[in-house]
């Protein structure tokens, strides 16, 4: 996946560049596998480069998203850099999808079973994605229907289920049903 998308980037990097200041790459502190801290890499897509006590999710029509941003979320782009962290071993293709180190504290005050999604590498993409539990935690249930799900992918984890996560991310990607 890395080989095949290195073309793109130059032509991401220059979109960023040429809309708006600040770097190409946004990082971002982030807990894997048995709540291991990580830099999670992404291209930039917003304004702001939130990292530490207060982080809004992003929601949709957020003033902060550049245009160039809209299209790498909408097209799933800005993930490509966690190819990356793939390779270092911080996450994995398939698996809970991490979040901002501060939305991790609330979670876990709000859900006594949210650190149990740290019982495996975060992904790319996971079984919540899939099912349409992306994106903001704000709608009441929310945050919790999303951990049920990683924790139903955490137990029924297979080859196949990982292969039909990844068929359904492109087929959702390719359709654009993924975005914010």
């Amino acid at each position: 996946m890395l080989t095949i998308s290195m073309p793109l980037w130059p032509l991401i990097a220059l979109a960023i560049k040429l809309e708006s200041p600040g770097p190409v790459i946004f990082s971002q502190r982030r807990r894997g596998r048995f709540l291991r801290e990580f830099r999670m890499l992404k291209f930039r897509t917003m304004r702001v480069m939130e990292d530490g006590a207060a982080v809004r999710q992003a929601v949709p029509g957020d003033c902060r998203v550049t245009r160039v941003g809209r299209i790498l979320r909408r097209t799933s782009l800005d993930e490509l850099p966690q190819l990356f962290n793939v390779l270092q071993g911080e996450m994995s293709l398939v698996g809970p999808r991490p979040h901002a180190l501060v939305h991790d504290e609330e979670f876990t005050r709000l859900l006594e079973i949210y650190p149990d999604r740290h019982q495996m590498k975060p992904g790319l993409t996971g079984l919540a994605q899939v099912t349409g539990l992306r994106g903001s935690t704000a709608k009441p249930g929310s945050i919790e229907a999303r951990v049920e799900a990683d924790l139903a992918y955490i137990k029924n984890w297979s080859v196949h289920l990982d292969l039909k996560i990844l068929t359904r991310t492109i087929a959702a990607v390719i359709a654009g049903t993924n975005a914010d």
